[in-house]
């Protein structure tokens, strides 16, 4: 099985089995990621075949497409995850019913997703072959023990989470200051994924009139980012701003997700706008975040086509950077499950700045790349669980 290293794997190439009903999509896969180095072990037309090959071969990473006869990749992650446990990176079409269903994939198991290639060759061919092959070779590193993990922490607490959230529903719902949702419409929202959707306010505890969260993470991250605004009680009065790395065209269904699990307004973020206590932005895909200022407890919004940083757009160092430079204290940084190193540069020039920063822990990420190397620097305030961030980020804005 694999495990959370970046430089695991089995001292050999990766091994794939390609999973997609077109023969012709699973040559054009085959060789893109053959040209990558990646050993392609085996094929399949359909869903049911696609779990049969993978107890065969055993094989480092899944690609999934998403519609297929007999048994669809939702169906067919589900009963891989059930049988033989192996990452699966999902190749989903830029539309909006596919990104829906991506998510859903992702919520049965699925580590991943990558646009998928188009047939016809162009000449951005060699930069789908590069996101594919890197998408591929990340998803094989992932632990996928961590989220059982996770699962198993978030169910020991499911009682007290049960009180809080019946509390919650149980008062009355209003209107809040700066556009947020009512306590009721947030305590009536949906879970999927094994997230909280409410979040109580501990009794006798306090916040400043406008804190700022700034939230980083990459492969691995969607389901943790979910539980970290999940546990944000509107009380705490955050400016909230997600950057997770994900293709153009996804990023809106990934903040319409979060406003349903989170007592916050989550859309994804404007150009030039302004948001103020309790409210989150998702960066969009394709863009870098920028926060430009911070005038009466709202921040300006900023969004840039500059260079990739790291390979990324939109990347975790660019917002948190802006962020420790233009918004007022109290600050506070997150950086969650990911490979590579983007958000590490984020968190010190937030810790330069008298922030916060936190890091998920090495037991709960799915890849313990980002965090780790942000931890390496000494300059990471607080090493927590998933289940646990939201709850320590409340305890760093407390004024009790």
């Amino acid at each position: 099985m694999s495990t959370a290293s970046e430089s695991g794997g089995r001292g050999s190439a990766t091994r794939a089995v390609i999973v997609d009903d077109s023969r012709f999509m699973r040559t054009l896969i085959r060789r893109l990621l053959e040209e990558g180095g990646i050993e392609v072990v085996g094929e399949a037309d359909d869903g049911s075949e696609a779990v049969d090959a993978v107890v065969e071969h055993d094989p480092d990473v899944v690609t999934m497409d998403i519609e297929m006869p007999t048994m669809n990749g939702i169906e067919a992650v589900e009963a891989i995850m059930d049988e033989h446990p192996t990452p699966v990176l999902m190749l989903s079409a830029h539309a909006e019913e596919d990104a829906d269903v991506t998510f859903e994939a992702l919520d049965r198991g699925a580590v991943d997703f990558v646009t998928k290639p188009g047939g016809e060759v162009t000449s951005s061919m060699p930069s789908v072959k590069r996101e594919l092959v890197e998408k591929v070779e990340s998803a094989a590193r992932v632990d996928l023990s961590a989220d059982t993990r996770m699962s198993s922490a978030s169910a020991s607490a499911g009682s007290s989470a049960s009180t809080a959230s019946a509390s919650s529903a149980g008062r009355a719902g209003t209107a809040t200051a700066g556009g947020a949702k009512s306590e009721a419409t947030a305590s009536s929202a949906p879970t999927t994924g094994g997230t909280d959707s409410t979040a109580a306010a501990p009794a006798g505890r306090t916040y400043p009139d406008a804190g700022t969260l700034v939230i980083g993470a990459s492969t691995g991250g969607p389901n943790v980012v979910e539980r970290v605004l999940s546990g944000l009680p509107r009380a705490a009065n955050l400016r909230v701003l997600v950057v997770q790395h994900m293709p153009e065209g996804f990023t809106s269904r990934f903040s319409a997700r979060l406003d349903d699990k989170s007592e916050y307004e989550v859309r994804e973020a404007d150009e030039s706008e302004r948001i103020g206590p309790g409210e989150a932005r998702v960066a969009p895909g394709g863009h870098h975040l920028v926060v430009s200022g911070d005038r009466n407890g709202r921040l300006r919004l900023e969004l840039t086509e500059t260079e990739p940083i790291h390979g990324v757009r939109p990347a975790v160092d660019v917002a948190m950077a802006s962020a420790a430079e233009n918004a007022a204290h109290p600050l506070c940084a997150v950086l969650l499950t990911g490979m590579g190193r983007d958000g590490v540069d984020g968190m010190g020039r937030t810790a330069d700045a008298g922030g916060h920063t936190i890091a998920q822990d090495e037991a709960t990420s799915a890849i313990f790349g980002m965090p780790k190397r942000a931890i390496e620097t000494g300059r990471v305030d607080t090493v927590a669980p998933a289940e646990e961030i939201a709850e320590s980020a409340l305890q760093y804005f407390a004024e009790d």
